[in-house]
């Protein structure tokens, strides 16, 4: 219908335009998917200059007999425009003809994520998703101004979960629908980590998968940050090597914070060295992480080796170790082989890593014992991204499609005007999403 509607139209194609460049994606021409894309597509084109191609639906056995009509040239990277997805079919209909004339697909710009698996199919075939909104964030926003019932909120809600695509795609690589979930309660006992039982012990009891990244430029700020988000979250996820000073002092106040709002600690320092080097970076220095920290994180890049250094450091102080499978960044090289090599070390070694960064375990293809706890990064309230290369989930997509079981938010808490509430939204909207996947 938003073609009758000038106005509208152009509305649309901007904010779609706004969303990729928020993301960073980078693109040489753009193809909309037929038909209702292509005005869309259009306006885009002459709005910011971009060369537009055109792909038959039909291909004509007279003339041209093209599949795909425009100037181009073999490699380059070309867009593809949709007005929404729900599998991602027709986007991968339109990539076919694209590819066969050498032309590259790396991002799909959408108005609508309808989040019923089509985000997950087209990631798993390399496509990175980029939606101006996604029906949830819709759903909220017309409930927030009266113009929509709660009622008929959880009608769709439920439609949707009912309705996930991936569940009869064909392709080996479509993400496999999500399984319904075992309480966290009943996973505590399963876990041969000490301190991986203790987090699902402390999730049930406080009712929160919110894990808070204080993310911020001073000690003092941290300290604050937490005794604000401290009642909210089961962990609050620290970075201090950016700071300029740290103290003693200070990881004694934060350890008492930890204490007076029920919450583990998580150092998220990602080790990537040599067994006898991390023994040094964990144990010493100016840090002394393994003292305070209850959590810390480390890359499998150096081998098996890294896990036995900081198992020699932490296993006797009775520490955490997760091990990062995936990460939220675009382009990153932790995927696929390499995340099922993590998997594996991690089932050899559960006395020490208690779980993982992940960021979709159920499009893994491997499982994973339930002991072991998924943690992911990269969430806020509405799906996007930022221009470095952050990509952004909603707690619903994270926890009940993707299967994870705590979610990171960072700047959706910390520069948020009132911390304590953005928190108290973010553990609400988690737990809600925990909740929703156990039916």
């Amino acid at each position: 219908m938003i073609v009758s509607y000038p106005d509208i139209l152009s509305k649309v194609s901007e904010a779609m335009w706004a969303r990729l460049q928020s993301n960073g994606a980078k693109f040489d021409v753009m193809c909309g998917v037929p038909y209702t894309a292509l005005p869309i597509a259009t306006c885009m084109s002459l709005n910011h200059g971009t060369p537009m191609l055109m792909r038959r639906k039909e291909v004509k056995d007279y003339g041209t007999k093209k599949a795909i009509e425009g100037a181009f040239q073999a490699g380059q990277t070309c867009l593809i425009v949709e007005d929404l997805v729900t599998s991602g079919m027709s986007v991968q209909e339109t990539v076919a003809p694209l590819e066969e004339v050498k032309l590259k697909v790396t991002d799909v710009v959408v108005l609508i994520d309808r989040e019923q698996g089509g985000q997950a199919r087209l990631e798993a075939d390399g496509l990175r998703l980029h939606s101006a909104f996604t029906l949830s964030y819709i759903l909220d926003t017309l409930v927030k101004h009266a113009l929509v019932g709660e009622d008929v909120q959880a009608k769709v809600k439920q439609f949707i979960a009912e309705n996930q695509t991936n569940v009869s795609m064909p392709p080996a690589s479509a993400a496999p629908a999500a399984k319904k979930r075992m309480t966290y309660e009943a996973r505590a006992p399963l876990a041969k980590n000490s301190l991986g039982r203790e987090l699902f012990e402390l999730m049930a009891r406080k009712k929160t998968n919110l894990s808070v990244a204080a993310d911020v430029g001073s000690p003092e700020e941290m300290l604050e940050l937490a005794d604000a988000v401290g009642p909210h979250v089961c962990v609050l996820k620290t970075h201090v090597d950016v700071f300029d000073s740290w103290t003693a002092d200070h990881a004694k106040k934060l350890e008492e914070l930890a204490a007076k709002h029920d919450f583990l600690i998580f150092e998220d320092r990602k080790f990537a060295d040599i067994g006898n080097t991390v023994v040094m970076q964990y144990g010493g220095g100016i840090y002394k992480i393994a003292d305070w920290s209850h959590i810390t994180n480390a890359h499998l890049v150096p081998g098996p080796g890294i896990i036995d250094g900081l198992k020699k450091v932490g296993m006797e102080k009775g520490r955490g170790l997760l091990l990062l499978a995936e990460m939220s960044s675009k382009g990153t090289l932790a995927n696929g082989d390499y995340t099922k090599k993590v998997a594996a070390a991690a089932e050899e070694n559960q006395d020490f890593v208690m779980g993982f960064i992940s960021v979709s375990p159920n499009a893994w293809g491997v499982e994973t014992s339930p002991g072991l706890i998924h943690m992911t990064p990269g969430v806020q309230l509405a799906a996007g991204g930022d221009d470095l290369g952050q990509q952004y989930n909603t707690p619903a997509g994270v926890i009940g499609e993707r299967g994870s079981d705590v979610i990171i938010v960072g700047r959706g808490v910390y520069k948020a005007v009132d911390p304590a509430k953005a928190a108290k939204e973010y553990r609400e909207a988690g737990w809600r999403a925990y909740e929703d996947s156990l039916a």
